[in-house]
Order: C-alpha cells, then structure tokens, then sequence
C-alpha cells in the first residue's frame, strides 16, 4: 500500500505513531528521555503505537518530572503540525468543509467540534465580560482634564445637534445640592434619594410568590439599583451556559426545516456546533479589526471595510447552508431567513430565561 492511501485511510495520526516525527517542532526532545514503553502496563501486551491494542489504554509513562510534561503540552499546541490551525483555517475560509468532513467519517485530521466550541466559547465570553466590565463610564468621576478632552473630541465628531446637546449635558458636573439649595452639607440629600431603580410601595394584597420575587430583586439590584452593575456582570458570566443550552435547540430548528431530507439529528447538532464556533471567532476578529481600523483609518473607509467584512460573514453562513444540506438557491436563501428568525426568537427567549434565573437564584 502506497503512503498517501494509507494516510487517507487511517489518517495522520496513526501514521504519526509508528512513524518517525519529522515535522518542525518548537520543543526539541532531550536525549536523557526514559526510552518509550515496550508493554502495556494495564494488560501486559505489546505495544505497537500510541495505545494497546488489546485495552486501549494510551502508551505514556507519566513517571517523568514535571519540566517534561510541560514540553510535551506546549509541544502539542504549538508544533506546526498540528491540526488545531488546520481547522482553524478551514473554519474561517470554507466552515461548511468541517462539518461535511466530520459527517463524511474524515476526523482525524481536525479537532473535534465540541472541544473547538468549548475553546472558541472561553475566549469569546472572556472577551464579552472584559468588555462589559469597562464599557461603562460614569461622567462624574471624570477628572476635569479628561472631561476637556472628551469634549474637544466630541466637536470633532459628525453628530446631530440634539446627540451632541445631550453628550455636552451628560459631560457637565453635577452641582452640589447645598449649592443650589442654601443647605448645610449635612442637610443635603443623599445619592439614594435619586435612585436607580424605584421599587414600588408594599402592596399588602401581593401573594407570597410575589412578595418573595420582590424580596429576590431588591436584593439582587440593590434597595435603589446599586448592586444593579454586580447583576450584569453575573448576567453576563451566565450567557456561555445559556449558549451552550441553546445549540441543541438550533440544531432542533434545523431537524424542522430540514426533516424530509431524512437527516439525523445528530448531524445539525455537529453542524450547530461549527456554525456557532465559526461566528464566534469571526466577531472577534472583526471586532479587532474594527478597533485597529478605526486607530489607523479615516472613518469612512473604515467603515466601509467593516462593512464588508459584516456582509463576509453573513454570506459564509449562508453558504454553508447551502453546502452542507446541499439545496437549490431558493429554498437555501428562503430556510436562511425563516431559520434565522426562529432562532432570533430561541435567543430571545433564552436570554429572558437567563435574566429570571438569575435573579431568582442566590
């Protein structure tokens, strides 16, 4: 048998285990390594590549010192070889060719979509809460050097009158209550008698349910919407369980549009998960493109750029679609959209689900 259809047929990584490694690697193996084991230390058998044949437990003596095994793990993620960035490739040029290959039995060579889903979710919702954390900026505790700049920024800035007339506005400091009262500093009211959010009197005829649910709000926003920024911040470390509970549900909405094409569930749900990974990784990237752009570039041909890459994104999830359950344009772009719609309203749902749940839960 000839090397390219025995790679074909068992794949790179079995080649790679009776083969001798002759990719470019980042870590050289030092020569003082314990020589590689001969038998299984659960069965006894001979080991002919990287797991018994007979058990199927892995060959890997893990009585080395700890500096190995750290190489080892760094050597895994960053060897050229490695098929973590050959998916990462094909996911961003051409995702419907990941799916296609899994559902064909070709996975040997790319990760598997839930751990790809798992790694792209991690650092999409860290980026998503670091985000969240500093979004917020309170005018007030602006010193007054920074509040001049915003302001000479602002006349830079193409807005309408009323925008800009409100951002002046918001800008400006607030006077003291003694100053415009005449009143004693001691006299003065407290930041809480303007709160945030105004819960409404007792009402006596309330049901305990509702009593409790208000008990539950109050205390997680705050008696006057204080700890309402803490809330968002829990709201939004529970959006990756809410997400990961919301694939099945599209891939749920896929088994509907599809189901005359007789095609498993499990199929939409691998499908769910590469489409769901790919739109994570792309917003990222255009997120970061779009602060470098906006930095380097004139406005406008920024945002003509970003743009376009907003438009790539929505073809490549069209298109792979259309590849993957390979149907005429018609009812490719027509399930597009009626999908789409559905799923805005899954996401809606969920997300409202997720705001009760975390406001009743301790």
């Amino acid at each position: 048998m000839s090397d390219e259809p025995a790679k074909f047929i068992l794949g790179d990584t079995a080649i790679s285990s009776v083969e001798e490694p002759g990719g470019r690697r980042f870590f050289r193996r030092r020569k003082n390594q314990p020589p590689p084991l001969t038998h299984c230390e659960n069965c006894g058998a001979e080991l002919f590549g990287k797991y018994c044949a007979v058990c199927g437990q892995a060959a890997i003596d893990y009585r080395r010192s700890f500096r190995h095994v750290i190489v080892d793990i760094l050597d895994s993620f960053l060897n050229w070889d490695s098929k973590f960035f050959a998916t990462i490739g094909w996911l961003l040029l051409r995702p419907w060719h990941l799916t296609n290959e899994f559902l064909a039995g070709r996975r040997v060579r790319y990760l598997h979509p839930l751990r790809l889903y798992l790694l792209a979710s991690i650092l999409f919702f860290f980026v998503v809460n670091y985000w969240a954390k500093s979004f917020h900026v309170d005018p007030s505790k602006l010193s007054a050097k920074d509040r001049a700049e915003v302001q000479a920024d602002l006349e830079k800035e193409n807005l309408p009158p009323d925008v800009r007339a409100r951002v002046r506005q918001a800008l400006e400091p607030s006077p003291s209550p003694s100053a415009t009262t005449g009143q004693s500093p001691q006299a003065t009211a407290t930041p809480e008698e303007s709160p945030l959010i105004q819960f409404g009197p007792e009402d006596k005829n309330s049901t305990p349910f509702e009593k409790w649910i208000e008990s539950r709000a109050k205390e997680k926003f705050g008696e006057h919407g204080t700890k309402f920024g803490i809330f968002l911040t829990t709201l939004f470390s529970n959006l990756p369980y809410m997400m990961l509970c919301c694939i099945p549900l599209f891939a749920f909405v896929l088994k509907i549009l599809y189901i005359r094409k007789h095609v498993f569930y499990i199929d939409h749900l691998v499908y769910a998960l590469h489409i769901h990974t790919f739109a994570y990784i792309g917003i990222m990237l255009i997120g970061l493109i779009t602060i470098g752009l906006n930095r380097i570039a004139p406005h406008l041909l920024a945002g003509w750029i970003v743009g376009l890459l907003w438009l790539w994104f929505v073809i490549q999830i069209f298109l792979s679609i259309r590849r993957v359950y390979r149907q005429g344009w018609f009812f490719s772009i027509f399930k597009f959209f009626v999908g789409g719609i559905a799923y805005l309203i899954v996401l809606g749902v969920a997300l409202a689900a997720t705001f009760i749940i975390t406001v009743l839960l301790p």
